[in-house]
């Protein structure tokens, strides 16, 4: 018996070559009258991927708002960032987000996703429903009350920064939602009586009546098969999952090949987009692998360092990790969960920037990857007698240039899955 969510045969798969991530674009560039523009000469400049190559963007919040307290040091940090990463992911823990009770930090954090929309990021809230670090003044309160709360809370978030943000974790580890115990909380208590399916239900359909056009993720570091069985039993249950997010912190060392390609094939049979949305790999030595909380690891600033023979190492596991998700159709995004070793989680050296702001080798080489080999380089054309010119380019923004005027076009693949892309670009005064 064919399930709802089994696609009948296997849609994704491993391509070294990349053809999933690129397409041919034939352009007809015309004036504002809609006539050709024969003989003219065009440049062709990629402006950001298609895919997602992402970051989180916490310790920019204050740059952003104007309230850096170590200006030189954030400037050099965001100029790092911004030359790296183009979707950044910023953080809406209610307890942080709303500390008192109806003073949501909005404005700091809408100044936040303005400057990073201005340089061109895509941004995404994380998270909307969680037990972890949740609002300790919830507790207390009687569930029906939370469950109010809890609905009123993703509403407004979801609609006050609709537009801006449209991308959000509607509901983070849910596998352990209802049997956590390391806090109180009381998402933990309405989850233990709702159940993790009603829990997902209150995440997705307040978060898509509050904006319809938001994208919407599961995400959860549980690999194992509660993880899919949860999956499953919230498709069955008719709640529309728009992306799979899967975490790989990997303080312990890394997935490697086998575990990775392992997680890719159980989890994109769904043929739900998979966003890998917390990366972690250190470039200092790995935690013991018996320990089975690796928030038990936190350490004292400076206490774990970075080291030499671990940076190496960090930079050559990233890459690999990176190259194999990227070559999976599967995947159309990732994001590294830590930019420099100042403030990362757990004070561990999994940043790709040292704690003195200098760039790690990882830095380097993951710019190497996203800026050059999996980059499409400028080009220079002609158009024919019907002012058309081809190009071919990795999936993403283009800008078009002609005689100082500037369009811009996206290179999608069409659903049919043809290469072939035919474009119409109207370019005003010519």
């Amino acid at each position: 018996m064919t399930s709802l969510f089994t696609p009948p045969e296997k849609v994704h798969a491993f391509d070294p070559e990349l053809h999933h991530r690129r397409a041919t674009a034939q352009l007809t560039l015309t004036n504002q009258h809609g006539e050709p523009l024969t003989d003219r000469e065009v440049t062709i400049a990629q402006t950001r991927h298609q895919f997602q190559f992402g970051c989180i963007g916490f310790q920019l919040i204050d740059w952003a708002n104007g309230a850096s307290q170590d200006p030189e040091y954030d400037a050099a940090l965001a100029e790092h960032w911004l030359g790296l990463f183009d979707t950044a992911t910023l953080p809406f823990y209610w307890g942080r987000f709303e500390p008192q009770e109806g003073e949501p930090r909005t404005d700091e954090l809408r100044n936040t996703a303005r400057w990073f929309a201005e340089q061109g990021v895509r941004i995404k809230g994380h998270p909307l429903v969680w037990h972890t670090v949740c609002a300790p003044w919830l507790l207390g309160k009687p569930l029906d009350e939370v469950e109010r709360l809890l609905r009123a809370r993703i509403r407004r978030e979801v609609s006050d920064f609709a537009g801006l943000i449209d991308t959000w974790d509607a509901i983070n580890e849910v596998v352990i939602m209802p049997v956590f115990t390391a806090e109180d909380n009381a998402v933990t208590c309405l989850a233990r009586i709702k159940g993790r399916v009603e829990m997902m239900r209150i995440a997705f359909e307040e978060a898509r009546a509050a904006n319809p056009n938001a994208t919407l993720l599961l995400n959860d570091f549980n690999m194992s098969t509660a993880y899919e069985c949860l999956i499953e039993a919230t498709l069955e249950a008719g709640i529309r999952i728009d992306r799979l997010g899967l975490q790989s912190h990997m303080h312990q060392g890394p997935w490697g090949q086998e575990k990775t390609e392992r997680v890719l094939e159980r989890f994109s049979r769904y043929n739900i987009p998979i966003h890998f949305t917390e990366t972690t790999i250190l470039s200092g030595e790995p935690a013991p692998r018996d320990i089975g909380d690796i928030n038990e690891l936190h350490a004292e600033p400076g206490e774990w360092p970075s080291t030499d023979e671990g940076e190496q190492f960090q930079a050559d596991a990233l890459e690999d990790h990176y190259r194999r998700l990227f070559e999976h159709s599967a995947v159309e995004a990732l994001t590294y969960w830590g930019f420099p070793d100042r403030d990362v989680w757990l004070n561990a050296p999994a940043g790709l920037i040292r704690r003195d702001g200098t760039p790690k080798p990882a830095y380097h080489r993951l710019r190497k990857l996203f800026r050059s080999e999996w980059w499409t380089s400028e080009a220079t054309l002609r158009t024919d007698e019907q002012g058309r010119a081809s190009f071919t380019g990795f999936l993403g923004k283009y800008r078009v240039t002609v005689q100082g005027r500037n369009a811009e076009v996206s290179l999608d693949r069409a659903e049919s899955g043809d290469q072939l892309q035919r474009l119409t670009v109207q370019m005003s005064n010519q």
